[in-house]
């Protein structure tokens, strides 16, 4: 963000945003900024399953393989009980009598006093003397193992499936996020951190799509399985299931309490993650400056306070979650112990067979493996949702207003209001305010009553003190923000009226910070205009001196541009922004301070290709060195918003106002303001020369 915003308008900092967050209303910040606490758990979760409205096809053949999946599994259990039921009558039968039946075994041992033996034969069938019956056992072996083999193979296929389903919700959700950041105005990125933002468009959603694959089928076939094997347990025994379900209430009460806590704590961890992400990135891209005034300690500082609050954050959340999963494993073994001692009791008073409490007990060991997997989920579930919490709020922060054009597009242009207008061509690059009023901030104004004309071919040099509102001025020509009053025209047509894109495809910039993507120098100039061919990019290359030291690299224009241009000089990295606002053929051109990071001798080659690209077009030029704008037809003096002064040099100099003040302050007060104060320039290159 420009040095005249920040000093002009009180536009806060990182660090007095994560200030207020913890002491004031968020409210006057929108949706954008991170909340103090957690929003509800269940209506963020069910916009999250919204996501999938794409996929109910897919979802649908998801949930009955899981279905047959727990169908087969919990069905299993039951086959394995009549299994050890042919294990335990075969062994009981072995020793009896085969002369005698079951009635006269029973009667006998009922006569010899054995009324324990009599109560648990009495609920089996067996034929004595038969002895164990190999076949239907390895029958219902057989049976069992090819029940789990064939929930397995269906889990297996929809978790196929699934992976497939939220790969294509998270490509989803990339591309409106993506969308949705190129609609957001940049106030928004002004009220928030660069590292936040990246934050919940990498972190967060990264996180989401690790809940969604590893979380979402888990729970499904828990709760189903859970379903299923609470029918199964009360068809075997309903004093035995309830002794079972005493652990859902506890379980529920578990999470409730602990998992409303963890959830605040986790939006509290990806909060601060938010922040460090934001102070190392600053600290990487400003490595050099902080080395050069040696701040590494309040740097280092700052940056051990800042992972001390993630890192208590990350302990706090943690220390919740991991807190579920052993107190409902000790819930669930208490109703291990009920179950085994009141179903040996009823195996030993004959009311069960040893057969079903064999099954109820591995109903029980199954029916507390899908609660502690809900438990184990939970803390996944949690931190995933208080992410898509954030990413929603991204979502749902306030948009650039459309353009008249879009909202044409969309119905819901008033008739009755202004209409969408467009350019007649060829552009001439006429721009006039008038009576321009912008503030960033209703309280605090900053352009108040601005008019002005610059005439098509003109060059309108902007001077003045930091935070006179210079770079403000050219913000509002290319429509970053809107205006509150006034009109700004280009060739008599309010932009306000224009799509911002057709506008701003008329307007090239060249900043004194010179950015460059991740390509070859020939990408970086075409970026310009991507129809353009080779041809024509080396011919602007080369009206903007870039060729000269084009041929002198390795590769050529296919030379490829390390991460911020940091193999080739500053100059080379301003002169390819001038190329590639040459190539774009604008009618209009804005220079901020382009010359002052480079050298002198640079300097010449770039005020050269500067020259070449203002040719017959309207430029506006920030200064802060006014040697550079002498010639210009108009010079503006900004003061608080305002131009208190236009004209040009030597009538702006007789005048002794403030451009005089600010024209004497960069030279020696006793000169001769009349006088050209002379500077040593180095001869500019001649074409075939090859050093820079």
């Amino acid at each position: 963000m420009s040095t005249d915003k920040n000093q002009s308008n009180g536009t806060l900092t990182e660090e007095e945003i994560a200030e207020l967050q913890d002491s004031v209303d968020m409210g006057d910040w929108g949706d954008a900024a991170p909340p103090r606490k957690a929003k509800a758990f269940w209506p963020s979760a069910m916009r999250l399953l919204r996501l999938f409205v794409h996929e109910q096809l897919a979802l649908t053949v998801v949930f009955v393989m899981v279905v047959i999946a727990v169908v087969l599994s919990v069905w299993a259990p039951s086959i394995l009980g009549d299994a050890m039921n042919v294990i335990f009558t075969g062994f009981m039968s072995s020793d009896m009598p085969a002369t005698l039946s079951r009635e006269e075994v029973i009667e006998g041992l009922a006569a010899a006093g054995q009324t324990q033996l009599v109560d648990m034969l009495s609920g089996m069938q067996f034929v004595p003397g038969a002895g164990i019956d190999f076949s239907e056992l390895g029958r219902l072996i057989l049976i069992v193992l090819g029940m789990y083999l064939m929930s397995q193979f269906f889990m297996w296929l929809q978790g196929r499936i699934l992976n497939d389903v939220v790969m294509r919700m998270i490509f989803r959700m990339r591309e409106d996020i993506e969308r949705k950041v190129n609609r957001l105005p940049l106030s928004y990125f002004d009220r928030n951190s660069r590292g936040d933002i990246l934050s919940r468009t990498t972190n967060d959603v990264d996180n989401v799509q690790n809940a969604m694959q590893q979380a979402f089928t888990s729970v499904i076939y828990s709760v189903l399985t859970i379903i299923g094997i609470i029918i199964m347990m009360f068809s075997l025994s309903w004093q035995l299931a309830l002794i079972a379900l005493i652990a859902l209430p506890l379980s529920g009460i578990v999470i409730g309490i602990i998992g409303t806590k963890s959830q605040r704590m986790f939006t509290d961890q990806w909060r601060h993650t938010g922040r460090l992400n934001g102070h190392i990135e600053e600290s990487f891209t400003g490595h050099d400056l902080i080395t050069a005034f040696g701040r590494q300690d309040e740097m280092g500082k700052k940056f051990r306070e800042r992972n001390e609050e993630l890192y208590d954050a990350s302990f706090k959340a943690q220390f919740y979650s991991g807190m579920i999963m052993p107190i409902m494993q000790w819930v669930n073994y208490l109703g291990y112990v009920g179950i085994a001692v009141v179903g040996g009791l009823r195996v030993a008073n004959g009311q069960m067979t040893l057969g079903a409490v064999t099954a109820f007990i591995q109903y029980s060991r199954e029916f507390n493996q899908p609660l502690g997997q809900v438990a184990g989920m939970a803390n996944m579930l949690i931190s995933g949702v208080a992410s898509a919490e954030r990413i929603f709020e991204l979502f749902d922060a306030e948009e650039q207003v459309p353009d008249l054009r879009e909202q044409k597009q969309l119905g819901t242009l008033d008739p009755a209001g202004p209409q969408p207008a467009e350019l007649a061509q060829p552009v001439q690059g006429k721009i006039e305010f008038d009576h321009v009023a912008f503030s960033y901030s209703p309280d605090k104004p900053l352009i108040t009553d601005l008019s002005l004309t610059a005439e098509p071919g003109q060059v309108v040099a902007i001077v003045g003190p930091t935070g006179a509102g210079k770079t403000t001025l050219v913000n509002l020509i290319m429509r970053f923000y809107d205006i509150q009053s006034g009109q700004i025209r280009l060739d008599g047509v309010d932009t306000a009226l224009l799509e911002r894109g057709e506008l701003r495809s008329r307007i090239g910039m060249v900043l004194q910070d010179a950015v460059l993507f991740g390509g070859t120098i020939m990408d970086n100039i075409r970026y310009g205009r991507l129809d353009a061919t080779d041809d024509e990019v080396i011919a602007a290359a080369k009206a903007t001196y870039v060729d000269r030291f084009v041929h002198t690299l390795p590769d050529g224009y296919e030379t490829v541009i390390e991460d911020g241009g940091e193999n080739i000089s500053a100059g080379e990295r301003q002169l390819i922004t001038i190329a590639r606002a040459f190539i774009a053929q604008p009618a209009l051109l804005i220079l901020d301070e382009a010359t002052s990071s480079v050298d002198t001798r640079t300097e010449v080659l770039v005020q050269e290709a500067m020259a070449a690209l203002r040719s017959d077009r309207t430029s506006f030029v920030i200064a802060h060195r006014l040697s550079t704008i002498r010639e210009a037809d108009i010079i503006l003096v900004m003061e608080n918003g305002a131009i208190v002064e236009q004209g040009n040099h030597q009538s702006l100099l007789r005048q002794e106002g403030a451009y005089y003040r600010l024209y004497m302050s960069q030279f020696n007060q006793g000169s001769d303001p009349d006088e050209v104060p002379t500077v040593d320039m180095p001869k500019l290159p001649e074409p075939g020369d090859t050093e820079f």
